[in-house]
């Protein structure tokens, strides 16, 4: 989240006002996160989050807040969108795509445990389940293609090594997306961007997953592997917690059966995760947009995480407690 776009309070008030949502009470913007402008509303009804859609366009957009719709219908805790009078939920400010949230409680769990790996896995796997019969389809727009891309873009900003190791592991995530059993791997709609700031605890239990605006369809250990590089490794090394990784994917396991080629392969769905966020960061940072609030992420972390998933795989354990 970030504020690339500067709303007004009688702007944001005339929005909720069309939306019912109440009388505007406050309106705070929201630094973290670097792909759309968010703000913090609170009214007399609730609290919300209003987003202006930076990059994503007003055609690709009801793929998220639909897909957003279809899974907080079927028990998963995600932001509700917001609908207007006539049931539209996506809308616009300042010239500008927009929705509006229901806002989830709690607060991010930024140094988890075993136990609330588990949990987070456990919900993503009921999501995956959920999103099963969700009927549009969108690609991971973050996906091969996009690295393929990008990496030319950023690599005149890398040294020797760094050039040597980004493009030895996109040539190996292209080979290996060609391969039978890559292809033959389980698919839907993902969240893609699972981070520990994507999740909300209130108190000790799970309390929702929000920011679905990096979605689209793909594998879904590809998924998973995203969490594992973020919620099971030592943030100052990039070292994955053997612990904290088995809990997650054991938890997620007990949910929905993974196949014997998703658990072969999610060493190299967890380099392939590693490669994503590292271009992604480096794209950011050597190339960054105007805000108004804006935290870059440092680009050097996921480097790491990809040296270590390359020379030190982890490989998931299935134990006797789960499904068969």
């Amino acid at each position: 989240m970030a504020v690339f776009t500067e709303v007004s309070q009688p702007e944001a008030a005339g929005l909720l006002r069309a939306l019912d949502l109440g009388t505007l009470h406050t309106l705070q913007g929201c630094a973290s996160g670097i792909e759309n402008t968010n703000y913090f509303v609170s009214t007399d009804k609730g609290d919300y989050v209003l987003t202006l859609f930076e990059r994503l366009t007003a055609e690709q957009l009801p793929f998220y807040l639909n897909l957003m719709h279809h899974l907080a219908s079927r028990g998963i805790s995600v932001p509700a969108p917001q609908a207007n009078a006539q049931g539209e939920i996506l809308h616009s400010l300042n010239g500008k795509p927009a929705a509006v949230v229901t806002r989830l409680k709690g607060r991010n769990q930024l140094a988890p445990q075993a136990a609330d790996c588990a949990q987070v896995g456990a919900m993503l796997a009921r999501m995956h389940l959920a999103g099963a019969d969700y009927p549009h389809q969108q690609p991971n727009l973050r996906g091969l293609d996009w690295w393929i891309e990008t990496v030319p873009v950023v690599r005149p900003y890398l040294s020797a090594d760094q050039t040597a190791l980004i493009e030895s592991e996109l040539a190996h995530q292209v080979a290996l997306a060609s391969t039978s059993a890559f292809q033959a791997l389980p698919r839907g709609p993902i969240h893609a961007d699972l981070f520990r700031d994507n999740v909300m605890f209130d108190g000790a239990k799970l309390s929702g997953f929000f920011d679905f605006y990096f979605a689209g369809c793909d594998s879904f250990g590809f998924d998973i592997a995203v969490c594992l590089n973020d919620w099971c490794i030592d943030l100052t090394t990039g070292a994955i917690d053997p612990v904290r990784a088995q809990a997650f994917v054991q938890a997620y396991d007990m949910q929905r059966t993974l196949s014997d080629s998703e658990i072969a392969l999610l060493p190299e769905l967890m380099r392939a995760a590693a490669l994503r966020f590292w271009t992604s960061r480096l794209w950011d940072f050597f190339l960054p947009r105007d805000a108004a609030v804006l935290q870059a992420h440092d680009p050097a972390h996921f480097e790491r995480v990809l040296t270590l998933r390359r020379n030190q795989p982890w490989s998931y354990q299935r134990q006797n407690t789960a499904q068969t």
